[in-house]
């Protein structure tokens, strides 16, 4: 007994063989549509650390003169919302302070804010444009699927994943142990600063390590984009099959559509034939080209094309105009400048009125019409 059997279900992503075809645009605008495009978190999240870190060490004076000024209008204004005598304060003056304080820290941390919020929209501007969607925050049941989940914990994508986290910890490790290693002997003098000296000395530290740190990790978030670039490239590729098949609905079958141009051509033929017997002449070439001329003064300023053809369909020309009597001219250059010209229905151009006048007087003459 013989087995058919599809050798394309042996390719190696399954029935449609194997994804080498770049993607076509309208599978990008489905995806894009979707939520999904090359993107990389890693972009966001070191412009994010590097805005903040840069803000810090440009506003961290302001902010502390800020943090102080607020501290020092909230403990003055204390003893006058609360009672001295009693030791408590009325609920509603404590609010009123409360609200006061968290007023102005919001205040006072409002540009970081800010830059947070344009760093993060310009990040992913940069990488995927401005076009919103909302499909990605439908809920669909795939997600739902325990077994698709546990494929992804396994997949390629989660190995990577994980060599990048263990390669972020290493970098921001040795960064940290490289940078503090020269200020560790400065850690003593502390017990001989005052305090605020203090304060502003370990931020600057700190300030100047997260910017090395931000640095670094830039280069990382760029070929990190760079690489979800290629994934994303790869994961849209497709089958042969898959171009066929999108083809197809886009534009319909090839053969649908050959069977659709080749039935108008026939009844635009009929038409054409139907129409024949009315004609004053037909100029031929006289084996190859065929044009049936007819002109009506009271309907027509100039001659018109009632119907051309070639070879086979020049023969069947002439065979309708011998059955209706029509007169046959042969005239070459003629013939070959109207089927080239002039299409079915429309009037000569000016440029041939002259060797068409010739040819219907000489039809006319030869009817006793004139």
């Amino acid at each position: 007994m013989i087995l058919e059997y599809n050798l394309q279900f042996f390719a190696k992503d399954g029935p449609g063989g194997e994804k080498t075809e770049p993607a076509t645009q309208k599978k990008l605008d489905d995806a894009r549509k979707e939520g999904q495009v090359a993107k990389s978190r890693e972009v966001a999240n070191g412009l994010g650390l590097l805005s903040l870190f840069l803000v810090l060490k440009l506003w961290i004076g302001n902010m502390g003169n800020s943090f102080l000024e607020i501290f020092g209008a909230v403990y003055n204004r204390i003893p006058e919302v609360t009672k001295l005598l009693g030791g408590t304060a009325p609920d509603g003056e404590m609010f009123i302070l409360f609200k006061f304080a968290i007023s102005q820290l919001i205040i006072m941390l409002l540009p970081i804010f800010i830059v947070g919020f344009i760093v993060a929209l310009m990040s992913d501007l940069i990488q995927v444009k401005w076009r919103p969607t909302m499909n990605p925050l439908m809920p669909k049941m795939s997600k739902m699927n325990p077994i698709s989940g546990f494929k992804k914990i396994f997949s390629a994508n989660s190995l990577v994943e994980l060599i990048k986290s263990i390669a972020k910890i290493l970098l921001i490790s040795y960064i940290t142990y490289s940078f503090l290693k020269d200020y560790y002997q400065y850690i003593f003098i502390l017990y001989d600063i005052s305090l605020m000296q203090a304060i502003i000395f370990m931020g600057q530290i700190v300030i100047d390590l997260g910017i090395r740190i931000s640095g670094f990790y830039m280069v990382l978030a760029i070929a990190d984009f760079f690489y979800q670039k290629y994934k994303f490239s790869e994961d849209m590729k497709m089958t042969k099959q898959e171009v066929k098949d999108e083809y197809k609905n886009q534009e319909g079958d090839p053969q649908i559509k050959g069977k659709i141009r080749q039935k108008m051509r026939e009844i635009s033929q009929r038409r054409m034939m139907q129409a024949l017997p009315q004609a004053d002449v037909v100029i031929t070439n006289p084996t190859h080209y065929a044009v049936a001329i007819q002109y009506d003064a009271e309907k027509y300023a100039a001659p018109i094309v009632l119907a051309k053809g070639q070879d086979t369909l020049a023969q069947k020309i002439k065979d309708v105009a011998k059955e209706n009597h029509i007169e046959i001219v042969e005239n070459k250059p003629l013939a070959r400048m109207l089927f080239a010209n002039v299409e079915v229905g429309e009037a000569i151009p000016p440029e041939l009125y002259q060797a068409v006048a010739e040819v219907l007087a000489f039809v006319y003459h030869l009817q006793g019409k004139v």
